[in-house]
């Protein structure tokens, strides 16, 4: 299972804490450091059964000065996803991709759910 993240992010380290706290093995990734790329992003989004916008960081500083609110209507589906692929501060964090699942955010209930059987 892979978990990107950013460290410096609250709700990343909620999240990290969270799997830590219930013995989940992960793969971290900073995704600052090292941003997903064009052929992860779209593998992720097909698996998700979400809509691409729901990849974007909307409250990020980068989404906010390139007007992307904007913007993305009138982007293609690549376009938004060679988008993301520019840089990780653009992507909605924490990722947490496993064989069958992305689970894009954090939300307890959703880990919960997914993680523990």
């Amino acid at each position: 299972m892979l978990f990107l993240c950013y460290p410096k992010c609250s709700t990343c380290q909620k999240a990290k804490k969270w799997l830590d706290e219930n013995g989940i093995e992960y793969e971290l990734r900073d995704i600052k450091e090292d941003n997903p790329n064009i052929d992860e992003i779209k593998k992720w989004y097909e698996k998700s059964g979400v809509e691409i916008k729901k990849f974007f960081n909307t409250s990020g500083l980068i989404y906010k000065s390139m007007a992307l609110k904007d913007k993305l209507p009138s982007m293609t589906e690549n376009e938004k996803i060679e988008l993301l692929s520019t840089d990780g501060m653009l992507v909605k964090r924490p990722l947490l991709i496993t064989e069958d699942k992305v689970l894009i955010g954090f939300k307890e209930a959703e880990y919960e759910k997914n993680l523990k059987s």
